[in-house]
């Protein structure tokens, strides 16, 4: 459950706030990367975040709620999308996509306990568990408990690792 019905919970943000288009249909509160393709409107098209083939994790930019056009935290994004980001700093607190996997012993299916250190899954760009990722950058401050049947907005604090 998240705190609150926005995807930024810190009352005085610090970290950066962009704009562009997106690719894809990524819902808010999941991590994005900047795609390897043409500027439309000299803003870069952001895609889920995925290290495949470079290694390099880039930024951590947090895909927001479209509230210009009535979006809310839970409504996706489609292809084409103007689109709204957040780059946080360390200690800002942000509702996050926590990814459920059911099944794989390893990510979100099983009960979440404040305090659990989250990373980013490739390709996906939701938080899932701590699996030796190259970054885990997001730790929970709230339980939840089992079972886990769907992606959930869940509220982190941003570590900046």
């Amino acid at each position: 459950m998240a705190k609150g019905n926005e995807i930024i919970v810190s009352a005085d943000p610090k970290g950066v706030f962009l704009e562009g288009t997106v690719y894809g249909t990524p819902k808010p509160g999941t991590v994005m990367k900047v795609r390897a393709t043409a500027l439309v409107g000299g803003r870069p098209v952001w895609e889920v975040y995925d290290t495949t083939g470079d290694g390099y994790p880039g930024i951590v930019a947090v895909l927001l709620a479209d509230q210009l056009q009535g979006g809310l935290a839970t409504d996706a994004y489609v292809t084409g999308a103007h689109c709204y980001l957040y780059c946080p700093i360390a200690g800002e607190e942000l509702n996050m996509l926590v990814a459920d996997v059911a099944g794989t012993g390893t990510s979100g299916s099983e009960a979440k306990a404040i305090g659990d250190i989250l990373m980013i899954d490739d390709g996906t760009g939701k938080l899932v568990d701590d699996s030796s990722g190259l970054r885990k950058p997001f730790i929970l401050l709230e339980a939840q408990a089992e079972p886990v049947s769907a992606d959930a907005l869940l509220h982190c604090m941003y570590t900046g690792q």
